[in-house]
């Protein structure tokens, strides 16, 4: 994945200025690789219209070119940017920087501001695009300021993203839980406004995949297993079951052949319609999280595609990211947390520790005994986020929370678990998120937040509502009610 750099500027100034705006503009790109987990391709300083229009068609058939960033080292007249940005299909930063930290006071001449009017030229440059309407994030200041490249980093996971979601295929397997509405949602205008195709596959597709799967192979996945995980004595070789540990495996071992053959990203579950398989897949699900693979339960495919987005997004971060649900809260007065959980399918990249891998009788679905991951989420700050279909848009709501330990030992409770004090409190955030009428299934994410989720959603043009410590249950309705308006007045335009 690569970032464009474009430098503004135009010919009056002649050669000698234009090397110099070229080599210090290469001296900013090069500054940005250092300081980002992308390569930054510094593009030629661009002088006319037919060369700008030229820079932004070739990056829009470009697949390696996740995002445009931009500055006006000198002055640029932004009618040459017209045609180029009326073009451009790409995610675009504006960034108003110099060359320079400090002015060198006592030697500053014409030339020197002639060179150095960056202060000038991106003014133009926001006019002709707060002019035409076109979507960016604006960061000012100098590259060598940490706060600064932190808010183009932001900008540049949520461009990776962007681009993921573009491209990304998600597999289904078998339908969406009967009945339930908020998994629901329009597959044709997800794939018109975010790029991604979801298509059903039936589950027995998968059961021919993973019953050929070799026995030397679910071996070798059973001794790493028990390697990685505290795996309970009557799974381990010669206890006596064994072989559930070993046909979880098979599953794990059937599926990811079955994603990779087809080139999945992302997909689906659903206890309601497991065909031939002996085992609802928990374990295989958690360690195909685990390696970057979007998951969303009975059919969810919005959270399945929102999971794998983030994924992407959080790539070398601190902190995990896994499908989560809230499940059920502990309500003493002072005291108010929200436990979270799925019945078997929450990613141990969140895990405070080593999982310990079990087997539990699982009183949905009608099958065997599934095996799965437990564990405590390590606690810290984080957020959950939910897509929704409001049947007009698509909504994304974000809650950023605080995991925290449980409040007592959960001995009985088989399944992977987080606990976690919402901001600003319980009552607020339940009240704003049902309000919204945002899902119970989430994404709960340690590595990216709020401002990484604000570009994406500016980037596909998706309505964001976040819920933070500063959120009341009144002002949250207003802004509800003031996106409403803005949504339904922007599809009309």
């Amino acid at each position: 994945m690569k970032l464009w750099f474009l430098t503004g500027s135009q010919g009056l100034y002649g050669e000698d200025t234009l090397r110099q705006v070229a080599e210090q503009s290469g001296r900013i790109a090069a500054a940005l690789t250092e300081a980002l987990p992308f390569e930054i391709v510094w593009q030629p300083v661009l002088t006319d219209a037919t060369a700008i229009r030229r820079m932004c068609l070739d990056a829009n058939s470009d697949d390696a070119c996740i995002g445009l960033i931009a500055w006006m080292h000198t002055f640029s007249p932004a009618k040459m940017w017209i045609a180029g940005l009326d073009t451009l299909r790409k995610p675009l930063l504006h960034l108003h920087t110099q060359a320079n930290v400090e002015l060198p006071w006592s030697s500053i001449d014409m030339d020197f501001m002639n060179l150095n009017q960056a202060a000038h030229g991106d003014r133009e440059f926001g006019h002709i695009q707060s002019r035409l309407g076109v979507p960016r994030k604006t960061v000012a200041g100098h590259v060598s300021d940490p706060a600064v490249t932190a808010r183009i980093g932001a900008w540049a996971r949520a461009a990776a993203g962007r681009a993921e979601v573009d491209s990304l295929t998600l597999a289904r397997f078998g339908d969406n839980m009967r009945d339930v509405a908020v998994t629901e949602g329009d597959k044709v205008e997800a794939q018109f406004r975010f790029g991604v195709s979801v298509n059903t596959y039936g589950v027995n597709d998968l059961v021919e995949v993973v019953d050929a799967v070799a026995d030397a192979d679910v071996t070798e996945l059973v001794k790493e297993y028990e390697e990685c995980y505290l795996v309970a004595p009557e799974l381990r070789a010669g206890g006596e079951r064994h072989e559930s540990l070993k046909y979880a495996g098979r599953i794990e071992l059937g599926m990811r052949q079955f994603l990779e053959a087809g080139g999945f990203r992302a997909f689906t579950t659903n206890f309601e319609d497991l065909g031939g398989l002996r085992q609802l897949p928990g374990l295989a699900v958690q360690r195909l999280m685990a390696d970057g693979y979007g998951f969303g339960g009975e059919g969810d495919w919005k959270t399945s595609v929102l999971l794998r987005t983030l994924k992407v997004m959080s790539a070398g971060l601190p902190g995990g990211t896994s499908f989560m649900e809230d499940y059920t809260y502990h309500l003493t007065p002072g005291e108010e947390v929200i436990l979270g959980a799925h019945m078997l399918e929450v990613c141990p990249s969140v895990a405070a520790g080593i999982p310990s891998c079990e087997i539990h009788p699982l009183s949905i679905g009608g099958r065997e005994d599934p095996v799965r991951l437990v564990f405590d989420a390590e606690p810290g700050p984080a957020i959950v986020v939910g897509l929704a279909d409001m049947g007009d848009r698509f909504r994304l709501v974000a809650n950023e929370i605080d995991v925290v330990p449980p409040l007592a030992p959960l001995p009985s409770l088989p399944v992977a678990r987080a606990v976690w004090r919402p901001r600003p409190d319980l009552r607020t955030s339940a009240e704003s998120w049902l309000t919204a009428g945002a899902p119970h299934h989430t994404v709960l994410s340690a590595a990216v937040g709020r401002e990484e989720l604000t570009d994406f959603a500016d980037m596909l043009g998706v309505e964001l509502l976040v819920i933070d410590a500063d959120t009341t249950t009144r002002q949250f309705t207003r802004e509800l009610r003031w996106n409403q308006a803005y949504h339904r007045l922007a599809r009309g335009l």
